[in-house]
This record gives C-alpha cells, structure tokens and sequence, in this order.
C-alpha cells in the first residue's frame, strides 16, 4: 500500500510563505499525475495544483502567480510553495496521486492564514 505523507503546514500571517511536502513510501516516478487539493471548512475538496512526470503544470485561478508545485524524483517528494498567501487560503491541503491502476490520499496538513 503506497503511503503519501504530507508535512508543511502550519499558522502563518496574510502575505506570508509556507512549503508545503508531499514524500511518497515508493518512487514517484510510478505517479503519472500528483496533484495538491485543499478543503476549507464546510466546503467541497477542490484541486489546487497539478503536475505530471513530463512536469507539465497546472494552477487553479485563484493560486496562479502564488502558488508553484514542483517535484523531486530523486527525493520521492512533491512541493507546494505557497508565497503572498490569503486568509482566504485556509484549508486542510491533500496530497494526491495516481498511477495506472490507482489513486492515493494523504492525511492532509492544515494552512491557516490570519493575523
């Protein structure tokens, strides 16, 4: 059973950074997607950020320019830096893969922004 294991998060004030890490227990290499998905209170989990092993990217809107995913094959691990961040950014955040067969969750890391 593959393991995604999510770590980063944490309290951080409007405008501030935070990275977030996805490691995975076997190489991501077997992942053709991984993507970042995020769930504020009393809302629906919604895809944040996406990329691909041929690390093709993709943002939603409301992220783009803030927002850079990025991979470590070498490490096993997915990256979420999230800089000028809004309180509206408070959320449980995901990790999320698939390979051919099957999809994979972590445990979530909450983000909160506020002052």
């Amino acid at each position: 059973q593959v393991q995604l294991v999510e770590s980063g998060g944490g309290l951080v004030q409007p405008g501030g950074s935070l990275r977030l890490s996805c490691t995975a227990s076997r190489s991501i290499l077997s992942f053709y997607k991984m993507d970042w998905y995020r769930q504020a209170p009393g809302k629906q989990r919604t895809l944040v950020a996406y990329i691909s092993t041929g690390s093709i990217t993709y943002y939603t809107d409301s992220v783009k320019g803030r927002f850079t995913i990025s991979r470590d094959n070498s490490e096993n691990t997915m990256y979420l830096q999230m800089n000028s961040l809004k309180p509206e950014d408070t959320a449980i955040y995901y990790c999320h893969a698939r390979d051919s067969m099957n999809e994979f969750w972590g445990q979530g890391t909450q983000v909160t922004v506020s002052s």
